[in-house]
């Protein structure tokens, strides 16, 4: 299974439906909580290239983007294979 990391923040409701998301298919996440900012968030800007918006979704350390993006990958049915890598 794929190594996935998800930048958050609480009552995120994006957030919460990459999660839900993520969690039917089965994969196992690595969850950060920015909410307060921190080092994490500095982190999260470096790597999303100034993505600012969370959620922020890593697979295997490829930038996927947001919620949107995520969905849009399991409808046009490429997720599963991203996730099984």
């Amino acid at each position: 299974m794929a190594h996935v990391e998800i930048y958050t923040k609480a009552f995120c409701g994006y957030c919460a439906r990459a999660k839900r998301l993520l969690e039917t298919k089965g994969a196992a996440f690595e969850e950060y909580d920015i909410t307060m900012g921190g080092p994490k968030r500095a982190e999260m800007l470096e790597r999303a290239n100034g993505g600012v918006t969370v959620p922020q979704i890593f697979i295997d350390g490829q930038h996927v983007g947001g919620s949107d993006e995520l969905s849009r990958l399991d409808r046009e049915g490429k997720l599963d294979a991203l996730l099984a890598a």
